[in-house]
């Protein structure tokens, strides 16, 4: 058996060079790649023996002996390593810094005689890319070598073997895409490598007794996996999901500056900014958990702090992947200089043919490069890191595209920090971290993949800009009449009278027909910029180029039909200007002249088929060189069929033609009985003919063979040309695919008012007082579980009058969900979504800040109150005038008179300084009398409740009464204050023991007691002296005696009393 395997391994290989032969042609050596991620493995004990023999360290015999990894006994040092451990150790071994750097710098490795010749390449592919998951194409599969194998084998679940001298595993050519995208999710940095040169080039060749030349075709990690060849834009892609790769700078400095760019590399979209963070980095926080990034690219060196956050962030249950790069060369600055060489090259490879589109193209440049010179030295430095990571894989043009780049922080976006995402469950639930039971579950109705993730960035980024979002208001109203009135599609009452509203239902089914047919495709907008980046496939192009053709067309008849009816223009076209501006950009003119030229270029069948040969629709000036290799083709088989006429001749065989069997073609077939030339080959035969290979068709069929070589090799030129020259169009048909989306998220959101009965939302205007005034709103998940069971509440808040609500009440009584509903409600007004309350009038917010729950981060060295008093710190610093800020029991992870201090000054600090929108929730009772002295500002609520009473005050046997009170929410906010929490109602819920809760009722009881005597006798102490005190100084202000002066002072000393005394009043009643 292992004899036969071995013969049908080494058909792939040529016999052994001599020492003499110069080596193998290599690939060029790529630059250094980063550190590799190491990965652990558990084995077995007999294979953990294994593995420590084949790659013990070799030793020297003047050593003292050293003993193996995972073994007790020492290693005889006389006993000379074998070539397959020597091997073993160069290949598997962790190599350092400087053996990484030195092996690199090897172009010629020294050749082994005992290695094969695929070994060789190994080794040599090995040194040139140590962190580098490599698959080697081996004829009709891909193999894994040495530790890779090991790795693979544990990843895939597939067979791992000892083979000539290393480990090797091998997986079906056919399957690569699939596991390459299941090496990439465990965390590798995976390299395709594959042959190049074809068995028919290389007979012709110089390399014609060697191997196979092969190189690095592709390298993946999980965010270039979608952009990249091969495998990216499959239906195993994540969708909606974005796969940012995020590279974070800092200063360093204690007053630190961090400077970030993200890049969405599939999709085309770039982030960047710079800006001051604290200590407990909750800027960083709030930028890394809204771009949710699949890999991160930290520029050492980092400041202890931010790698400590980023380190626990990309920890083992993330599943997020960390690369380093060194940033000392940008010391001295250089880093702005290097991205503008960089511009000047790639930009330099993408200049047009045409005088007119080379000045385009320089104004391009010079407006991106002018773009680049204006931003901040940090944000330069990450997008030089990002864009020299980004060369290994092919992809850095996307970073040149100046349209794509986009601020963290604007005038027109609000930015929602990490701890309201996360609190509010805006986009995943604190469950499970699924989509299910978030505010964007509950709002996506898209029909799209791109617009579920333009949703997604709406949800996450509200609109700061009233027009803008009365213009999706405005959008989504007109989409809304469509719908009422889909009815009265026809355009004629059945009298022929004009019913006015002929367009309005044709838009809304026009639209649904476009988002549906996109719906059935791949991610379009994936599929544009995997053009951009020369990795789509012909069918892939064909696909996404005809899908929005399609598009086009179909929202043109809306212009076609608006301008055929001039006079009744008022009732037929579109009124709001933002879904005439999508439908124009959509169904441009050029999009359509520019799609309908390149479709025409291209056949579809060979498309499909992959058959590259005929891939292209040669035409007049077009293709000449296609066409030349075409012809090439066609006079190689016109002179192989030739051939049969002249054997018929020669072996007076009139019917005589050439076969085919097995896929061997251009046989000629004769009896046993036949005399054939001597100089034929015989093939193969049966007992009834005998099938032979004249010289001539031989010669012919290499002709033929290297023809067909020639003509893939001009088509694959080709195509790579006609995908470089679709990027002077990029950006129209990225606009075109960014309407479609901008559409269907419309669309979606007209689909959730209908669906839910929501109503449009009312913004006042700017210069108005900053208000909230909602009528019977609703929490937009919760309904939907709860249907009609929801109780509604009113909220009014306003900058005039009441801006702070104190809610108050018993645990579970829905004071949670209340301040989660405005919130949410107010995010839903500010994308532009209508929504659930009877009626709602807002105004802009900037911000939306949150505090709730309780939680630590021990790998980060932060308890439960650090964390809490760090959100507080970061509102504080944060939150303005036109903020809402919720705070959820603030105060509660210390003891009682801290909490309530904090809280209170917390509070104060919010009212008098920050003056903004507060919604304050508290279970104690003494800061609403603590802020009686701002009447007016701050009103007290509690959500309401009934209790009633099983048995009368029963007493046990130790005399104590026992607590057996019913109580029923009602989950309705009412004006007042909640004298009680009923905590021990939920202890009971909890199935806490019940002699603990009648212990802790006890308890409570005389704790409350003894507070209160200790209270009032001290209050009585107190006034009583300080009761004198203002007695005495009454009297001696009003004496005759004193000097006007004088008697003044008395008067202030005495009302500065009477005040101590009246708050201390008040502070006892509370408590």
């Amino acid at each position: 058996m292992g004899k036969q395997k071995q013969q049908v391994i080494s058909r792939f290989f040529a016999p052994k060079p001599k020492p003499s032969t110069s080596p193998p042609p290599s690939s060029p050596t790529p630059s250094i790649p980063p550190p590799k991620i190491s990965a652990t493995a558990t084995f077995s004990p007999l294979k953990r023996l294994r593995t420590s023999q084949l790659i013990s360290p070799v030793k020297k015999p003047p050593k003292t002996p050293k003993l193996s990894p995972n073994s007790d006994l020492p290693e005889s040092s006389q006993t000379p390593p074998t070539l397959h451990q020597k091997f073993l150790h160069k290949l598997l071994e962790p190599c350092n810094q400087e053996t990484h750097i030195s092996s690199t710098s090897i172009s010629k490795p020294q050749l082994n005689p005992k290695y094969t010749p695929l070994e060789q390449q190994v080794v040599e592919l090995k040194a040139k890319y140590p962190d580098v998951l490599l698959m080697i194409e081996v004829g009709y599969k891909f193999r894994f070598f040495g530790q890779d194998a090991e790795n693979a084998a544990r990843v895939l679940g597939i067979y791992a073997h000892m083979d000539h001298n290393f480990l090797t595993a091998s997986i079906p050519t056919f399957r690569l895409n699939v596991h390459v995208r299941r090496l990439v999710s465990a965390g590798y940095k995976v390299g395709v490598v594959k042959q190049t040169e074809t068995a028919t080039i290389k007979a012709h060749g110089l390399n014609k007794v060697g191997p196979f030349c092969r190189g690095l075709s592709a390298l993946y990690t999980k965010a270039t996996l979608e952009a990249a060849e091969d495998v990216g834009g499959g239906e195993e892609g994540c969708g909606s999901c974005n796969s940012y790769l995020v590279c974070v700078v800092d200063n360093g400095n204690v007053d630190v500056k961090i400077g970030i760019v993200g890049v969405e590399i599939s999709t085309g979209d770039v982030v960047y900014g710079e800006f001051d963070d604290n200590v407990l980095r909750s800027g960083l926080e709030a930028k890394i958990l809204s771009l949710s990034p699949a890999e991160l690219l930290l520029g050492d060196p980092l400041s202890k702090l931010t790698e400590k956050f980023l380190v626990a962030y990309a920890g083992p249950a993330s599943n997020v992947r960390v690369e380093r790069a060194s940033r000392e060369r940008y010391k001295d600055g250089g880093a702005l200089a290097e991205v503008m060489s960089i511009y000047d090259k790639i930009g330099d490879s993408l200049l047009i043919d045409t005088p007119q589109g080379e000045s385009l193209e320089l104004e391009g440049k010079t407006k991106n490069q002018l773009a680049i010179m204006g931003m901040p030295d940090l944000v330069v430095q990450a997008l030089a890191l990002t864009i020299n990571h980004l060369k290994q894989f092919g992809l850095e043009r996307i970073l040149c595209l100046g349209d794509s780049f986009r601020p963290f922080s604007n005038n027109v976006e609000m930015i929602l920090s990490a701890n309201t995402m996360q609190q509010l469950e805006v986009l995943k639930n604190n469950t499970n971290s699924s989509e299910s039971g978030s505010l964007f579950e509950c709002m996506n109705h898209t029909l799209t993949i791109c617009g579920s993730r333009l949703l997604r960035h709406w949800v996450s980024h509200p609109l700061r800009d009233r027009n803008m979002i009365n213009a999706r208001l405005d959008a989504i109203s007109e989409i809304l009449e469509s719908m009422s009135s889909s009815n009265a599609y026809g355009g004629l009452e059945a009298d022929g009278t004009d019913t006015n509203i002929t367009f309005t239902p044709k838009f809304h089914q026009l639209l649904t027909s476009v988002l549906t047919n996109l719906g059935k495709l791949p991610d379009i907008q994936r599929g544009i910029t995997r053009i951009y980046h020369r990795t789509a496939t012909a069918s892939e192009f064909i696909a996404v180029i005809q899908a929005i053709l399609v598009s086009g067309k179909q929202l043109q008849q809306l212009q076609v039909e608006e301008e055929h009816n001039v006079g009744n223009m008022q009732k037929k076209a579109i009124r709001s200007s933002l879904l005439k501006r999508l439908t124009l950009t959509a169904s441009s003119s050029s999009i359509i002249s520019t799609a309908t030229r390149l479709l025409s270029a291209l056949n579809k069948e060979a498309a499909e088929q992959r058959d590259l040969s005929n891939l292209f629709v040669v035409s007049e000036r077009q293709f000449e060189e296609i066409a030349t290799a075409r012809m090439k083709v066609k006079q190689a088989k016109e002179k192989l069929d030739s051939l049969i006429g002249l054997y018929r001749k020669q072996l007076k065989y009139r019917n005589l033609e050439f076969m085919s069997v097995s896929g061997t073609t251009h046989l000629i077939e004769l009896p046993p009985d036949a005399k054939a030339p001597s100089n034929w080959v015989k093939v193969n035969s049966t007992k009834k003919a005998i099938r032979y290979h004249a010289p001539e068709v031989l010669v012919a069929l290499d002709h033929l063979s290297l023809a067909n070589e020639e003509l893939l090799v001009v088509c694959r030129s080709t195509w790579h040309n006609f995908l470089t020259d679709f990027s002077k169009y990029y950006s129209e048909f990225q606009s075109a695919v960014q309407a479609l989306a901008a559409l269907d998220c419309i669309h979606s959101l007209a689909l959730l008012a209908r669906n839910k009965d929501y109503v449009r939302p009312v913004l006042v205007e700017d210069s108005e007082p900053v208000q909230i005034c909602i009528s019977s709103g609703r929490h937009p998940v919760l309904e939907t579980v709860l249907q009609d069971s929801f109780v509604p509440n009113d909220t009014s808040l306003h900058a005039d009058g009441e801006y702070c609500q104190i809610v108050t009440g018993p645990n579970m009584g829905g004071k949670s969900c209340y301040i989660r509903q405005v919130a949410l409600i107010t995010i839903m007004a500010q994308v532009g979504s209508f929504v659930p309350a009877s009626s709602a009038k807002l105004h802009v917010l900037d911000g939306i800040y949150t505090r709730m729950g309780a939680s630590d981060s021990i790998q980060q060295g932060r308890s439960t109150f650090l964390e809490e008093l760090g959100e507080a710190s970061y509102i504080l610093d944060t939150c303005t005038g036109q903020s809402l800020v919720i705070l959820d029991e603030l105060g509660r992870g210390t003891s009682t008179h801290d909490g309530v201090a904090i809280a209170y000054a917390t509070l104060q600090y919010l009212l008098e300084q920050k003056k903004c929108m507060v919604l304050f929730v508290t279970h104690y009772p003494e800061i609403v009398n603590l802020t009686k002295g701002l009447t007016g500002r701050v009103g007290s609520y509690h959500v309401s409740y009934l209790t009633s009473q099983k048995d009368e005050c029963t007493m046990n046997s130790n005399g104590e009464n026992c607590d057996f009170e019913d109580i029923v929410y009602l989950y309705k906010l009412v004006p007042g204050v909640s004298e009680r929490s009923f905590g021990f109602k939920v202890a009971q819920l909890a199935q806490l023991p019940l002699s603990c809760i009648k212990r802790a009722s006890v308890m409570a009881m005389k704790l409350e007691e003894a507070v209160g005597s200790r209270r009032l006798a001290a209050k009585n102490l107190q006034e009583s002296d300080d009761t004198k005190a203002l007695t005495e100084m009454l009297k001696l202000a009003f004496s005759e005696d004193v000097d006007p002066a004088k008697s003044f002072q008395c008067l202030k000393h005495a009302r500065k009393l009477a005040l101590d005394l009246r708050n201390r009043h008040l502070f006892c009643n509370v408590n």
